[in-house]
């Protein structure tokens, strides 16, 4: 009888004007389970695996793994089922070092409540296919004491920070979010199509009259992302109708609607995101929580680049808009400029970022 591989996606069981059934994969019962796990992020899932895998993983694991956690969540999920429930003794895996934190979190989290980690590396370099990586090397269930990066502690954080007996080491993972800081961070607006134009374009619109009589400086704004952020500034321009512009309303900007229409609407309509397919003439995602903002009147904004080496803090204006490769921090004073620049906002966001 043949064993079915430990990584086998879930089953689809294609049944006659019935929706498919999702079955779990069942691992084979085992002592130990090592392994390095494929990786794959959060955002590219369904793309790489197809819209019925993604689904089906979605379907099984959504109380377990985040929507956005990275593939290899799904491994530590199944080996902590398997330890709680199929008698596995230990797991240990490679997982890129962006497990400590964000939604990837949620699988070490269940395992610091209802097992132990008992030996980790918290961030190693690793070569893979020739690119430099960043891992963590993370072994969990019944064993022996606990070792962070070689040392011996009393316990190890969901965060793979060392904890002591005593608790005079802070678990950070126990804070919890200031109500008056609720809608203050987010990112910012996502395009998931061709919006951008270039300075003549531009200039051409901004001559033009529309219909309703307004500028088209409403709705072309010069756009921000985070190279230019930590590099230099560039002439870039993007077509730009809010968070919930109506298609009506958009149209009465002729020359921005129209560059829309010819350039935007042809990659979106055919797409299996049926909301970006309805929605064509606006961004996929543009940050509702930056847009409330940004009705207030506020003249300006905090944004730090969501992907860098420092933390940096700078202010844009009102008229420009954050794209999404930028944080927004969703105040105008200088107060909390000055504490997101402070060594201790630097110390606390490096704890707790991936």
């Amino acid at each position: 009888m043949n064993t079915p591989p430990a990584s086998a996606p879930p089953a689809l069981v294609d049944l006659p004007a019935v929706r498919a059934e999702v079955v779990e994969a069942v691992w084979p019962k085992a002592s130990v389970v090592i392994g390095n796990p494929p990786f794959l992020g959060g955002s590219k899932k369904r793309g790489e695996l197809g819209g019925d895998y993604f689904e089906a993983l979605d379907s099984v694991y959504s109380k377990v793994v985040p929507g956005f956690g990275d593939l290899v969540c799904y491994w530590f999920a199944k080996a902590l089922k398997a330890i709680e429930n199929n008698g596995l003794g230990a797991a240990g895996f490679v997982a890129t070092n962006s497990i400590r934190g964000g939604a990837n979190r949620k699988v070490l989290d269940a395992v610091f409540e209802r097992s132990q980690i008992f030996d980790a590396w918290s961030d190693e370099g690793w070569v893979n296919e020739g690119a430099a990586v960043r891992v963590s090397l993370i072994c969990f269930g019944h064993g022996p004491g606990a070792r962070i990066n070689s040392v011996e502690v009393a316990k190890i954080h969901a965060d793979l920070t060392p904890g002591n007996a005593d608790g005079s080491i802070t678990n950070l993972l126990l804070a919890r979010p200031l109500p008056q800081n609720v809608a203050t961070c987010c990112y910012g607006s996502q395009e998931k199509g061709s919006f951008g134009l270039n300075r003549s374009e531009v200039e051409n619109m901004l001559k033009l009259p529309n219909p309703n009589g307004r500028s088209s400086a409403d709705v072309v704004k010069r756009t921000v992302n985070g190279r230019q952020l930590n590099q230099r500034r560039a002439d870039s321009w993007v077509v730009d109708f809010g968070n919930d512009m109506k298609e009506s309303d958009a149209a009465l900007y002729d020359a921005p609607f129209g560059y829309v229409w010819r350039v935007v609407y042809p990659e979106r309509i055919g797409r299996a995101d049926k909301g970006q397919a309805k929605r064509w003439w606006l961004h996929a995602r543009p940050s509702p929580v930056y847009r409330t903002y940004l009705k207030t009147g506020a003249r300006r904004a905090l944004v730090s680049s969501a992907v860098a080496k420092h933390r940096t803090f700078c202010w844009i204006g009102a008229s420009e808009l954050a794209d999404h490769a930028l944080i927004v921090i969703t105040r105008a004073d200088d107060t909390n400029f000055g504490i997101l620049h402070s060594r201790f906002h630097e110390l606390w966001s490096l704890r707790m970022c991936t």
